[in-house]
């Protein structure tokens, strides 16, 4: 086997991607030549330490004297209270490097707490001056200890300085930003991913593309670039989503999957453009702290959006173009003829298109289904209001009513 070592993203030296090769040797290998790192603190997913030997590869690989703490097990969307236990463990293991064995929240974890460590923020007030706005330090250190990740879902946080937890207190989600770092290498291995719950790795893999359709549809700062990297990888997640349902174990498709969720990131992060989310992002945030997974949020907001941007006049030229680029996919073609909708190809939109894809992959698409009821619309519209990615929205959400109506859509 062969390993490919090589920047994410065209013009960023940074994060390096691997592949090719097993998850412990690249972890091992690069430990030494890319870090000189001799104490590693590790952060795994509980579900992949119960279930798996992942973690016991991965440690012997390394080696045990080398490892010099573990925390298995993190809750999703990065509770700060555990942020802040990892923060004391690595401290006091004198750590200089975090690596991360799962999914997103782990990710997001470690990409705090590198930021808490430079900073010697070790308590609930002491993170909020971490954050972007009025609690702000005007002093802050960017993080100096390098990350590892090794993802097992398709969320692609591993690629953006960007990192989202819920301040358990309130049970509002926030975003750390400048000066959080990500990951300096990401590993991936397609038979790691075999691991993850289907309903994980697939609604993840909507999550990515979420990224994309957000991005290409945005009304501000796309490029020539930055709609051939959606559409790159659109190509690559979409056919690679419905395939890998098809046959759980096809590591091309998962493969496919992967690499499609860096060219989705590579165009939401390139630095040479001012790409601005949507409400997709925007509201499912604040979905997260009632219990709903990354990429359910993006199953369940996604159609919506598109539809209430569409009704509104804002991107229906730029839903159109990849709409049609969606429907030159065979695989998407052949979900659109077993849902008996592939002969009024002119009477869908991208909204129903996503929504078919999504129906197909057997994932959530509506608050019921996840178990949001209409008593919680409400607070949700209101917390929604104060993410970002709202106000950035094609339609800017600046109006309860207006998320309601979006939530309206989803809620049956």
């Amino acid at each position: 086997m062969t390993e490919t070592l090589r920047p994410a993203f065209a013009d960023r030296p940074r994060p390096l991607l691997s592949y090719g090769i097993p998850f412990p040797a690249a972890a091992a290998h690069h430990l030494d030549d890319l870090f000189h790192a001799s104490r590693v603190y590790i952060i795994c997913s509980g579900s992949l330490e119960r279930n798996t030997d992942a973690l016991d590869r991965l440690v012997a690989a390394v080696g045990e004297k080398r490892v010099v703490g573990k925390r298995v097990g993190m809750r999703s969307h990065t509770l700060w209270s555990e942020v802040l236990e990892v923060v004391h463990a690595a401290q006091e293991a004198e750590a200089d490097c975090l690596m991360t064995l799962g999914g997103g929240s782990l990710t997001d974890a470690a990409k705090i707490v590198a930021l808490a460590l430079a900073n010697n923020a070790k308590t609930t007030s002491s993170l909020t001056t971490l954050l972007p706005g009025p609690t702000q330090s005007p002093d802050l250190h960017p993080p100096s200890i390098p990350i590892i990740s090794i993802p097992t879902s398709l969320s692609a946080g591993e690629y953006s300085s960007v990192a989202g937890a819920t301040d358990d207190s309130t049970h509002r989600k926030h975003i750390f930003s400048y000066p959080t770092r990500g990951p300096a290498l990401v590993i991936l291995d397609p038979a790691l991913t075999t691991t993850t719950p289907r309903r994980v790795w697939l609604s993840t893999g909507v999550r990515a593309v979420d990224h994309c359709v957000e991005t290409y549809c945005a009304t501000r700062g796309t490029t020539t670039e930055t709609d051939q990297l959606t559409l790159h990888a659109l190509g690559l997640l979409v056919p690679g989503l419905i395939r890998t349902a098809c046959d759980l174990a096809d590591p091309k498709a998962r493969l496919d999957c992967q690499l499609g969720s860096v060219d989705a990131m590579a165009a939401v992060t390139a630095e040479q453009a001012g790409v601005q989310l949507g409400a997709s992002h925007g509201i499912g945030h604040q979905l997260g702290p009632l219990g709903v997974g990354h990429g359910e949020t993006s199953c369940i907001l996604l159609p919506a959006v598109c539809k209430y941007n569409a009704a509104h006049g804002a991107n229906r030229d730029r839903q159109e173009k990849l709409k049609q680029f969606l429907l030159k996919r065979k695989e998407v073609v052949d979900v659109l003829r077993r849902q008996g909708k592939a002969e009024h190809l002119d009477k869908v939109d991208l909204g129903d298109v996503l929504d078919a894809i999504i129906q197909e992959l057997d994932l959530p698409r509506s608050l019921k289904d996840v178990g949001v009821g209409r008593e919680h619309l409400d607070s949700l519209a209101e917390s929604s209001l104060q993410d970002p990615w709202c106000r950035t929205n094609p339609v800017p959400l600046t109006e309860k009513s207006q998320v309601l109506e979006i939530l309206e859509m989803a809620v049956e």
